[in-house]
């Protein structure tokens, strides 16, 4: 089986004389194609052709169409079909823009040399994984007892290695912890042999990560593999809020925002700094080695960077908290919540007791981020947001019923709006809102809690308003999503995060609105209202 970036190599030139095109890139996003210069009309010569950017999920679909026989190559010439015959699309049972049906012949020679170069029954598809990229490498897992938060996590490590799951470690938080220390190790200064580090299970498995993920390594700089040959590493954190984790989380809280992915390579700040390992002599830097399973002479020169520099946050960990709320554990204040992807498990994976024994839903397999900062070029291949115009939009009419209030957003929220939509590549506008649904329960709802007091809005002129319904907070953000929601508000849209057990998709309603009902109500009851079930 072989993989688009296998056949469709750099420099491959698709057709022939002035009207070829050229591979400059293929990505797990899209197949970037550049035009002969000569090509442009009273410009010969003097400029690089054209560039076109066709997704790669289209060029996937068409091509198990192809294997399974539902169409012939002949049938990609439909375009946009007419009364008498249906578009290529339409034939493949498939949603996406017509628009790029624009390009039939330059999605024609992609597929006429994918096809041809097949060596097996089947195409082999890489969006399994990639179209379900998460947007961050921080989940927080939210659900009363027993929805199967845990299990999730051990599946979807599960889903991705076979084997000893040795890209798994559960680490049952404690109620004691209270500093970073508790959860990274420390220098003990106790005995005859001198300081030695006191090596914990998440530092291990930091460790392993990294002898995944690194392919070469010099004193300063560390070169990673490429994203696509990194096995996703899975870190449960259960009960992660019996302990307050703005305590003895804070250091990876911070480090997270650190995170840099540029022009495919990845560089982060140290978790365990160069200062503090150095702090050992000799044989206590040996021995941390030897704990950390880096003795082998394999490892000498990612140890000797891990010296000099600090060991950084791997790029394909993935640590995820499982929450419950209740008068044993602590909340989380909005710099947790900022920094993480949150799921109201009950929400997004519920419990469905007449499936027990026969599920007809699954969880997508999920990934490891590979962006950290969005750019207008990451936006290209979204054809139903190409310039990120809709969602800034969006997110300034949500912002401004939250102006003036302690859950006002900023840059980060932006950034992590147009990163899920990167991710998920929403290919029209039902499914564009579904992005916005899933951002708004995600990042905003779980940022806003209070009582009736705190929950007013501003009105106009800067100052609270009075304490009614019509003017609460809830309220005015329920309508303007009312709004924003004109496709899916009142009906369905496709689940992000599920599939049908045949791997179609899944339509569910609205969630935001359905919670957002959920905290008004919560908040006539009780005078308070929090997102945490």
């Amino acid at each position: 089986m072989l993989p688009l970036k296998t056949i469709l190599k750099v420099g491959t030139i698709l057709g022939e004389g002035v009207r070829n095109y050229t591979v400059e890139k293929v990505t797990n996003e899209a197949i970037y194609l550049r035009g002969h210069p000569d090509a442009q009309r009273g410009e010969k010569g003097n400029r690089k052709g054209a560039l076109r950017i066709i997704p790669t999920v289209v060029i996937e679909d068409i091509l198990h169409g192809l294997e399974s026989k539902v169409i012939t190559l002949d049938d990609i010439v439909r375009k946009r079909g007419n009364e008498k015959t249906d578009d290529l699309f339409s034939l493949l049972g498939v949603d996406h823009d017509k628009f790029i049906l624009g390009y039939d012949s330059t999605i024609y020679k992609i597929c006429e040399l994918c096809f041809n170069n097949a060596t097996d029954t089947s195409i082999r598809c890489n969006s399994a994984i990639s179209t379900n990229t998460l947007p961050k490498p921080f989940l927080l897992l939210a659900g009363i007892s027993g929805t199967g938060k845990t299990r999730f996590v051990r599946e979807q490590a599960s889903a991705h290695y076979s084997g000893d799951l040795s890209n798994y470690c559960l680490i049952p938080v404690r109620p004691d912890w209270h500093e970073p220390s508790d959860l990274l190790g420390y220098i003990s200064r106790i005995g005859q042999g001198g300081s030695r580090y006191v090596v914990t299970d998440l530092l291990r498995f930091v460790s392993k990560v990294w002898q995944d993920a690194w392919a070469s390594a010099t004193a300063e700089e560390l070169v990673c593999k490429a994203p696509a040959d990194m096995t996703p590493y899975w870190l449960c954190l259960d009960e992660m809020n019996l302990a307050p984790v703005e305590q003895y989380f804070a250091d990876y809280l911070s480090i997270l925002e650190t995170r840099k992915w540029q022009d495919g390579s990845y560089h982060c700040d140290p978790l365990l700094k160069s200062d503090t390992i150095k702090q050992l002599d000799s044989a206590g830097q040996q021995a941390l080695r030897a704990d950390l399973q880096l003795d082998d002479v394999l490892f000498d020169d990612l140890w000797n960077y891990f010296v000099n520099v600090g060991i950084p946050l791997p790029p394909n960990l993935i640590v995820a908290g499982t929450v419950n709320m209740d008068e044993t554990t602590h909340g989380f204040s909005r710099k947790v919540v900022d920094r993480a992807f949150t799921i109201d498990f009950g929400v997004f994976y519920p419990n469905n007791f007449a499936d027990y024994f026969e599920p007809a839903t699954r969880p997508k397999t999920l990934g490891f981020p590979v962006l950290s900062q969005v750019t207008k070029v990451d936006l290209d291949t979204v054809f139903s947001d190409k310039d990120g115009a809709k969602s800034i939009a969006f997110l300034n009419a949500i912002n401004i019923v939250l102006k003036g209030t302690p859950f006002e957003l900023a840059y980060r929220a932006l950034n992590e709006l147009l990163l899920a939509v990167v991710c998920f590549n929403p290919k029209n506008e039902t499914e564009l809102q579904a992005v916005w649904d899933d951002f708004l329960m995600s990042k905003v709802l779980p940022r806003i809690d209070g009582d009736t007091d705190k929950l007013k809005s501003i009105g106009d002129d800067g100052k609270l308003q009075a304490n009614d319904d019509d003017s609460s907070l809830l309220t005015q953000l329920l309508a303007v999503i009312e709004l924003q929601f004109s496709v899916i508000w009142s009906k369905e849209r496709p689940d992000l995060l599920r599939e049908n057990i045949n791997k179609n998709v899944l339509e569910v309603d609205c969630r935001a609105k359905q919670k957002l009902d959920w905290m008004q109500k919560r908040l006539a009851d009780n005078s308070f209202t929090t997102f945490w079930p």
